[in-house]
């Protein structure tokens, strides 16, 4: 940032008491996030700034009557597309938990409307109260192996890094390019380089030599460690860690057990991708702040964590800290346990108090591309696109696990008519389908899930990480073709559909990704698809949808399915729905 020649002196003579500052600070608990303790003193501000600590006086005082005065919480990687509503909505939904910046990879909507939904995303979080970063998707589409919306390589990319908002290349999922020296891979993670940005890894199953390539090409963090092993690995290698808490990726607890105070300071929080209910009930790194203290990490030093090292990470040098020449974005609560958020200021400004917004600018005009607005393109499918022929009883089989993105490969026998896979209540069989919506190649790889619990009906959504075809899973192949028919009518969203019905349904017209309504609006529609999900008979111990949106994703092991079929992620490489074992002696029972 440079700074006028104007301010630099108002707020020097601010700090050294000569002028009073805009706003004093007073009687308030200071937490000190680079010696990991507190101490009082007043805090002048000036200019939306932090210009000294110590005895002020002000043109205004705010009696903090001894509460902790902490800087405000960091979200060090999250996909805005994630909430399901645009960047001014989620603004003041993550305001109201003490959240003032993120930095964001907006890869869903890159990889169904390229740099046009890139542009869309950095242009809505112009003029705001909050502090919106970017960094640049490496990977869209995330693999070879399905078809996105768009293909980004890195010509397109560079432009962006002329923007102060651009901090770097988003987290690099395709290991496989990167060990390989893929051409347009090695191109872009120098293209960062070059221009001295941050570059983000996503090591999920990467092993100790593959971390070696992974730091060798300049890649420095990861949010998609599951054990405490795994956390230490990154450690010792000298990446950032980064601890994330989201809807369906709930990694926090089984990470703590890695983290002391020798290397707490490489550790930062990030939601990766969280629904919006979930931000409403409970909160987004404020939950992460809490839920580490209840897991014995020392309050302050998880304050830190969403505070002083997410900034340090990327190289924010006016955040997270209450410090001269830090931005004055700081909050105030009552203890260190509970975290009771009593008010929020954004660069010296009041703009949350008692659980309400303040000052926020009106709704934002939601001006979009048409591109955007037509991003669901579907053939009229049939029950015949839909049938499963199993050869011999036995299926490649995908199995959820609960709040985690990875999913097991199974061989089970399944029920059969006609040598057609029929859905099975009792072992929780489902057929599942992915469509290509956004070029009418008529694609569709179907497979069978268990783990979801629908007992009756279909749950359809065009939000499918990475390149967010339209995904179904049901139990009958009627309500799957009703379920395709309202997705593309909305032009992308949720749907739920029963008996020829739709239960409940969430409009997403952005891209497929997003509602142009306010995060009010998208709460309650929530609520109304989560009573019919109950109806539906769907798991309650997890979010089916945010999971139906992972089973696409083939960069998670173990086994996911594209519109080209199921993929082995292992092996890196699509295998057949039909499976054989060594004795081929299970029966149907």
């Amino acid at each position: 940032m440079i700074m006028e020649k104007s301010l630099l002196q108002r707020r020097i003579d601010v700090a050294s008491g000569r002028k009073p500052a805009d706003c004093v600070i007073k009687n308030g608990r200071i937490i000190d996030v680079f010696n990991g303790d507190t101490y009082t003193g007043d805090i002048a501000i000036v200019d939306g700034f932090f210009a000294g600590i110590g005895s002020y006086e002000g043109k205004s005082e705010i009696d903090a009557a001894g509460k902790y005065v902490s800087p405000t919480f960091i979200d060090g990687h999250v996909h805005i597309e994630s909430s399901m509503v645009r960047p001014s909505e989620l603004a003041k939904i993550l305001l109201l938990h003490g959240v003032t910046c993120i930095v964001a990879d907006p890869h869903e909507i890159a990889n169904v409307s390229g740099t046009k939904g890139i542009q869309y995303m950095i242009e809505q979080s112009n003029d705001l109260p909050f502090d919106f970063y970017f960094m640049m998707p490496s990977c869209v589409p995330a693999t070879k192996f399905e078809h996105s919306g768009a293909v980004l390589n890195s010509e397109d990319l560079t432009p962006f890094y002329q923007n102060p908002r651009v901090l770097g290349l988003a987290e690099v999922m395709n290991f496989p390019a990167v060990s390989n020296t893929e051409e347009d891979m090695l191109q872009k993670l120098n293209d960062a380089i070059k221009h001295g940005k941050n570059i983000d890894g996503h090591a999920a199953g990467l092993t100790e030599q593959q971390l070696n390539v992974y730091m060798s090409a300049g890649i420095k963090t990861d949010h998609e460690c599951t054990t405490a092993k795994e956390a230490k690995e990154r450690l010792r290698k000298g990446m950032y860690l980064m601890i994330r808490e989201g809807t369906v990726a709930k990694d926090l607890i089984n990470l703590v057990p890695a983290i002391n105070e020798r290397n707490s300071r490489r550790c930062l929080f990030v939601t990766d991708d969280r629904h919006l209910d979930d931000i409403v009930s409970e909160g987004s790194i404020d939950h992460n702040v809490r839920l580490s203290i209840e897991n014995g990490i020392p309050p302050l030093t998880a304050i830190q964590m969403a505070t002083i090292n997410a900034a340090e990470c990327f190289g924010l040098k006016e955040h997270g800290a209450i410090a001269p020449g830090y931005r004055a974005d700081f909050l105030l609560f009552d203890d260190l346990v509970s975290l009771q958020i009593h008010s929020v200021f954004k660069d010296g400004n009041l703009i949350v108090q008692n659980n309400q917004l303040i000052n926020f600018p009106d709704n934002k005009e939601c001006i979009m591309e048409n591109d955007l607005k037509h991003s669901v393109n579907l053939h009229n499918i049939t029950e015949k696109d839909l049938s499963i022929q199993i050869k011999n009883k036995l299926a490649n089989i995908i199995e959820i696990t609960p709040n985690s993105l990875i999913t097991k490969r199974l061989i089970e026998p399944v029920y059969l008519n006609n040598g057609l896979f029929q859905f099975s209540e009792r072992n929780d069989h489902i057929k599942l389908a992915v469509i290509e919506r956004h070029h009418m190649t008529k694609q569709i790889g179907l497979g069978i899930v268990k783990g979801l619990g629908l007992q009756s009906g279909a749950i359809a959504t065009t939000v499918a990480h990475d390149s967010h075809n339209l995904i179904i899973a049901g139990t009958n192949d009627q309500d799957m073709l009703i379920a395709a028919k309202e997705i593309k009518k909305m032009q992308g969203g949720l749907v739920v559909i029963q008996d020829g019905r739709t239960l409940a349904s969430l409009p997403l017209p952005i891209s497929g990704l997003m509602s142009t309504g306010t995060y009010n609006e998208v709460v309650d529609s929530l609520k109304r698809i989560d009573e019919a999900l109950l109806t539906l008979g769907a798991n309650r111990h997890f979010n089916p949808f945010l999971t139906l949106a992972f089973l696409a994703l083939p960069v998670i092991p173990e086994i996911k399915l594209t519109d080209q079929g199921l993929f082995s992620v292992s092996s890196f490489m699509h295998i057949s729905i039909d499976a054989v074992l060594p004795d081929n002696r299970m029966e149907i029972t």
